[in-house]
């Protein structure tokens, strides 16, 4: 009995299981080209709601055997995230954000299961206004639908070498038919970061079957100024039918004090099809303040607006929204 209980504590020693999450919900107004303005209470202000367990063993040698549950939710109705099964269809899931399993060691870490793609590791890495609901990015870019939660992954992320990493995803699309073959997705991302200055590009890859391949490219980077924190980002994407679209942020994340931040940012893009003619664009800003009540508990208020107009130049679509919220870890 003695000898088991032994076992049983260094066996503990070298495994870890731990459970966290994310609790986000805001309040406001949203308003819509050509209707009133809705009052709201939604999930995400910041950053989506989730809870998960992660966990690692021991192997020696410096290897680990790690997982990775996790299961995003919504506050403001209780729902449970969803994804897509393999005939393209949304569905309920238990953990919706990830399920994972994987190694790592000095080689760096492999991933394989449901997961977030390469291209989003750095999809974000430089937006502004605490890249939620408010940043003028992610209701302006379209290279945004890249950065994609994706089943049947096998992701390898490396070590950081002199500021130095990247990785490289690979979903495999399993709907392969007797004539139709197999729409399989892939990313690759890499990141620099050291001092004041951080950069990162990222390339994703989307089968569309015969109709062919949509693709993106995102270029980013920050720099700490020490009283602020100046970012930028770039986005293009070549879509299978010839329409291109370019895309750019600019903002500053702006420290009041060293629990208030304040941040702002303005972004655009536009779409042209082959022959160079414009289709759309889009115009969007966003400023927001977060305030630190502890060191999980985050208070934040902003404003963001986005306008879509045609090649004409009239206004087809235009978002605003204003908000107060709480985010807890």
């Amino acid at each position: 009995a003695l000898a088991v209980l032994a076992a049983a504590g260094a066996a503990s020693a070298q495994s870890s299981v731990q459970l966290y999450g994310t609790a986000d919900v805001w309040f406001g107004s949203v308003k819509n080209l050509g209707q009133k303005a809705q009052t709201v209470l939604e999930d995400g202000g910041v950053d989506d709601s989730r809870f998960g367990l992660k966990g690692s063993e021991d192997l020696g040698g410096g290897l680990k055997a790690i997982f990775t549950l996790e299961q995003g939710f919504k506050l403001d109705n209780g729902a449970a995230g969803t994804t897509t099964d393999a005939a393209g269809k949304t569905v309920n899931a238990a953990f919706s954000r990830e399920a994972t399993v994987g190694l790592q060691g000095n080689f760096g870490t492999v991933k394989l299961g449901k997961q977030f793609n390469a291209f989003d590791d750095v999809s974000g890495a430089a937006a502004t206004v605490f890249d939620g609901a408010l940043t003028p990015m992610n209701n302006v870019f379209e290279s945004g639908a890249f950065a994609t939660n994706d089943n049947n992954t096998v992701k390898y992320l490396s070590p950081t070498f002199s500021g130095f990493s990247g990785s490289v995803s690979y979903s495999f699309g399993e709907n392969k038919t007797a004539t139709v073959d197999a729409t399989n997705n892939y990313a690759l991302a890499g990141q620099y970061a050291n001092g004041p200055f951080a950069a990162g590009i990222g390339y994703a890859v989307k089968d569309l079957g015969a109709a062919g391949e949509d693709k993106a490219t995102r270029l980013n980077g920050s720099y700490n100024l020490g009283v602020a924190t100046l970012k930028a980002s770039y986005g293009l994407v070549d879509f299978a039918n010839n329409n291109e679209v370019n895309e750019y942020e600019i903002g500053v994340d702006y420290p009041v004090a060293s629990n208030l931040v304040l941040s702002a940012g303005y972004a655009f893009s536009k779409k042209e099809n082959g022959a160079g003619a414009k289709l759309s664009e889009t115009n969007g800003f966003g400023l927001a303040a977060a305030y630190l009540l502890s060191k999980r508990t985050t208070a934040y208020v902003g404003a963001t607006q986005a306008t879509t107009e045609n090649a004409a130049g009239v206004d087809t679509a235009k978002k605003t929204v204003y908000a107060v919220g709480v985010k807890h870890n």
